[in-house]
């Protein structure tokens, strides 16, 4: 049975996860290793760099709201707080590496759309991530006098047992970052994450069109100009030499049907109407006899998804057997579709050579982006040698548009896909 975390021949897309406190340097020793001398700088560097955002966010909250009877109080205030963003992803980077907290960077502020300047100016000015530093920037200055110099100090008086020391003010300065300087919650981590889910699909759209203009340029268009040109030719030889304008016809017609057979390639991969009329079954069967490896496909599904999904995962599939095709130099592969608790799970399988990982090539990790474009997940496990097992997830949408019951989109691909899993 596989398992689909953490083998050394998998690759895992998923959701960014929020920050915890999972990153902890190793345990305080006597000697004094690299961590410990990363936090003693993070701590020496607290006084200078705190000095620096208190006169910063004192000078604007005072210019800034002492001018708010003016005209010009509010849009000082909202520049101060947008400043005040960047004193907070520089102290973010900062923490990042000396202290080793990672912190997601919160979403920028959604200025467009939101009716002129004075609704856009409001928003700036109720910023709670702009709030929250200018309150991390003003408690920070006397405790940046503590840490620099217990720091100080120690270096010279208390030197042996330092380490445990700086460890405690470090882990003072990790909860304040955590607790300051993170995305506001849950909400603002996924408007960032839908926000680069946005960007994706914009791309893949633009990838899609650009590669639909270029079949039809280099194939079908090319053949019908050919096809023009050549009954223009046969029209003009039709009473001088009726032979050679037949045989002209005779080409034409060949030509005629080697367009079509592109134009019915393309309309295949753009919406295979088999997918349309039949659903998933009979379109990834279809697929699957095209492969050159003896393809098994389990479809268990009471009804069909939503064609937006159930397009994906057409789509997935095709790609990934298309792959099997090329690289795999399998014997034998395997496809099951089904769904459970709200989400519809696919499983590719083949005995192949396996190292398939998303970061070898452009194919796996457009897939693993379209699937998260879509709230979707994806797992690649396959260790030198083989087997190859990938895993997809997408969420069930009903055909009529309703997102089905199910649980919150987890890192997981659930322990049901693992019991699936061959080997």
């Amino acid at each position: 049975m596989t398992e689909p975390f953490p083998n050394p021949g998998t690759s895992v897309t998923a959701l960014p996860e929020p920050a915890e406190p999972g990153d902890r340097p190793p345990p305080a020793r006597f000697a004094y290793d690299a961590h410990t001398w990363k936090e003693i700088a993070h701590l020496l560097a607290n006084l200078p760099v705190s000095l620096a955002g208190f006169v910063y966010t004192v000078t604007m909250l005072f210019t800034g709201v002492g001018l708010t009877v003016t005209v010009i109080g509010f849009p000082l205030l909202a520049l101060g707080l947008m400043g005040s963003r960047l004193l907070g992803r520089m102290e973010r980077a900062r923490a990042r590496k000396l202290l080793g907290v990672r912190v997601e960077e919160p979403s920028r502020l959604p200025m467009r759309g939101h009716g002129g300047f004075w609704p856009q100016l409001w928003m700036a000015v109720k910023d709670p991530v702009g709030w929250r530093t200018v309150l991390y920037e003003l408690i920070r200055l006397p405790w940046g006098v503590l840490t620099f110099a217990v720091t100080l100090v120690g270096l010279f008086v208390l030197w042996p047992v330092l380490p445990f020391i700086v460890r405690g003010l470090a882990n003072a300065d990790r909860a304040m970052v955590r607790g300051l300087l993170s995305p506001s919650d849950e909400l603002e981590r996924r408007i960032a994450e839908l926000e680069s889910d946005r960007g994706v699909v914009v791309d893949t759209a633009a990838a899609d069109l650009r590669r639909i203009e270029r079949d039809l340029h280099d194939g079908a268009q090319a053949r019908l100009v050919n096809l023009a040109m050549g009954l223009g030719l046969a029209k003009e030889k039709l009473l001088e030499d009726p032979d050679a304008a037949a045989s002209m016809v005779d080409e034409a017609h060949g030509e005629v049907k080697l367009a079509l057979q592109e134009l019915r390639d393309l309309a295949r991969g753009i919406h295979p109407a088999v997918l349309t009329d039949r659903g998933l079954d009979a379109a990834l069967s279809s697929v699957a006899s095209r492969c050159t490896v003896p393809v098994q496909v389990t479809v268990d599904l009471d009804e069909r998804p939503a064609a937006a999904i159930e397009g994906i995962a057409y789509f997935t599939v095709s790609e990934l057997l298309q792959n099997i095709s090329k690289h795999s130099r399998a014997r034998s592969a395997a496809v099951e579709v089904w769904r459970s608790e709200g989400r519809l799970l696919i499983q590719v399988w083949d005995d192949g050579r396996g190292g398939a990982s998303l970061d070898g090539g452009t194919g796996m990790r457009g897939l693993a982006d379209r699937l998260g474009a879509v709230d979707g997940l994806f797992v690649v496990e396959s260790p030198e040698g083989g087997p190859t097992t990938v895993t997809a997830e997408l969420p069930w949408r009903d055909r009529s548009g309703a997102l089905a019951e199910g649980p919150d989109r987890a890192r997981r691909t659930s322990k049901e896909a693992s019991v699936r899993g061959r080997g």
